[in-house]
């Protein structure tokens, strides 16, 4: 599923709102003399003469007019219609038929008439008819919405076409249900949704409008849990409507590691950091992340497609790094003015390999796989790549750089070190960055000294020019994906070449040494100072 907005709804009118019941289409073909995989219109258009266009279009107009008596509404219209202007969501027709016609047959519908309708436009409007998207650009700018908020219904390929065009929402009614369909509407028709039914484009309609305060109602919570798969067996009450807990059977472990984060920044990747931060420090721990629990909340005025999009994006992360999403809550609350999520991790590990930093000794090697900065340079380029840009960066460079942010999960490298048995500790990057994440394990280690080879620290040379052009430090830069591993040092080797098989990089970077607590660091030209940061120097860029 996708985010999506609608706060419109434009119709075509034949074959979608209404229906032509016993009328003929393929008798003014036969009176025109046009082929059948030609559109009317556009074949009156080829007329040499203007008399023939006249003559044609004097035909036309009268079929039309004899079919819009014929007509009656398509089961479902007149409600949908009601349902519509009941939750205050304006609606509009756009047809290819003369507005005589569909005046002709609004006079059919018992309960709707045309000052129901936000806008009407035909082919008397001085635009191109559909399958130009001026039609659907014009019905937009005079209901007062975006085009993409805007949702074409219809069911010919024209409609979609208009609508695609336009930047709208597209949904195909089935020309199968269609008494009128045509062969040339049937084939290589791509819309967003595809409906038997008109009664169908409520739920649809309902995914992309605004909520209102309060709980996600339960039918639409119900669908969106329809799609988590439950496959582990230790999972003993799944996520479903009425359950208000989770239930897992842990007989069978012996430690559980247990790790809750909230996500309260605004990313387009929110689900993907709310599953891998909470997951990124289970593991460091010797653990493998099992079962998620979130809390979800929403601002009031986000549709439903919004959760349902972040909901999927969740279940999609876990599903990927064999963890279970097996329970949480979703309320939609004043509370907050943008998404905000607390996640809770739980996973196990035996007790002989659970991993703790105060089990760090002189002469243990200090490892850091990828480089520095992974997850700053991402988010750099993507909320600065424009700026980057005019500073000489090429669009190339920029575009790789938001890729990085693929790879802030630490979980394969970790599970990696966790297997050997020379690793006693890990520590992830993430805020204050390299700089940051060394000096608190060396505080997390009872206050261990720790010496660093300035040189050995990897940089990606995207990172470091980034970093040149806005004058920041790539140690003191946001770095989740990385990951500082302490182990022994017959094991280094060893252990580098299993996590270089992976397609991971890594450097060793430094040792624990028999100092008072602090950081040493050393480069090419001797003793140098280990940076410190009071804040991450991305602050920097947003301040």
């Amino acid at each position: 599923m996708k985010a999506f907005n609608i706060h419109a709804v434009l119709f075509d009118f034949d074959g979608t709102l209404t229906n032509p019941g016993a009328i003929d289409f393929a008798e003014i073909r036969k009176k025109l003399g046009y082929p059948s995989d030609y559109a009317i219109l556009e074949f009156i258009d080829t007329l040499s003469s203007s008399e023939q266009r006249r003559q044609a279009m004097s035909i036309l107009e009268q079929f039309e007019t004899d079919a819009a008596e014929a007509s009656y509404p398509n089961k479902g219209a007149e409600k949908l219609l009601h349902w519509l202007k009941a939750q205050s969501i304006p609606f509009g027709i756009l047809t290819r038929n003369s507005l005589r016609s569909v005046e002709q047959a609004l006079k059919n519908f018992k309960t709707v008439g045309k000052d129901d309708f936000s806008v009407i436009i035909t082919r008397d409007d001085p635009i191109p008819p559909k399958p130009s998207p001026d039609g659907v650009l014009l019905a937009a700018s005079k209901i007062g919405v975006a085009p993409a908020d805007l949702l074409m219904v219809g069911d010919y390929i024209f409609d979609i076409q208009a609508g695609a065009a336009a930047g709208a929402l597209t949904a195909l009614i089935n020309p199968s249900e269609s008494s009128h369909s045509l062969p040339w509407n049937q084939d290589g028709i791509e819309s967003d949704f595809q409906i038997t039914r008109l009664d169908e484009l409520k739920k649809i309609v309902r995914l992309g409008y605004p909520l209102t305060g309060g709980k996600l109602s339960n039918d639409l919570l119900e669908d969106f849990l329809e799609s988590f798969h439950t496959d582990d067996p230790a999972v003993l009450i799944h996520p479903r409507v009425g359950e208000d807990t989770a239930a897992v059977d842990i007989a069978g472990e012996e430690v559980l590691v247990l790790k809750a984060d909230p996500i309260t920044f605004a990313t387009d990747s929110v689900g993907m950091y709310a599953v891998l931060v909470n997951a990124n420090d289970v593991v460091t721990s010797g653990g493998v992340p099992r079962w998620f629990l979130t809390t979800l909340l929403f601002p009031i005025g986000t549709t439903a497609s919004a959760i349902g999009a972040l909901m999927s994006d969740l279940n999609r992360i876990c599903h990927d790094n064999s963890i279970t999403l097996c329970g949480g809550h979703t309320e939609i609350t004043e509370a907050v003015n943008r998404p905000v999520i607390t996640g809770m991790m739980v996973g196990t590990v035996t007790k002989n390999r659970l991993l703790d930093k105060r089990n760090i000794i002189p002469g243990d090697k200090i490892l850091l796989t990828k480089a520095a900065a992974v997850e700053g340079t991402a988010i750099i380029a993507r909320e600065f790549g424009d700026r980057l840009q005019l500073m000489g960066l090429s669009p190339d460079v920029i575009e790789e750089c938001r890729r990085f942010l693929d790879d802030i999960s630490i979980i394969p490298e970790a599970k990696i070190a966790a297997a050997s048995p020379g690793v006693v500790a890990m520590h992830d990057v993430t805020e204050g960055g390299v700089a940051t994440a060394v000096r608190e394990l060396g505080i997390a280690a009872d206050g261990r000294g720790l010496r660093i080879d300035m040189d050995a620290v990897p940089i990606f040379p995207q990172t470091r020019e980034i970093c040149r052009l806005l004058d920041i430090n790539p140690l003191g830069l946001i770095g989740s994906g990385s990951l500082l591993i302490c182990c022994k040092p017959a094991y280094e080797k060893q252990l580098c070449e299993a996590i270089t098989q992976a397609g991971i990089a890594v450097a060793c970077i430094g040792e624990v040494t028999e100092s008072a607590s602090g950081v040493e660091a050393v480069s090419a030209e001797g003793d140098v100072t280990w940076p410190s940061f009071a804040v991450d120097e991305i602050t920097r860029l947003f301040g």
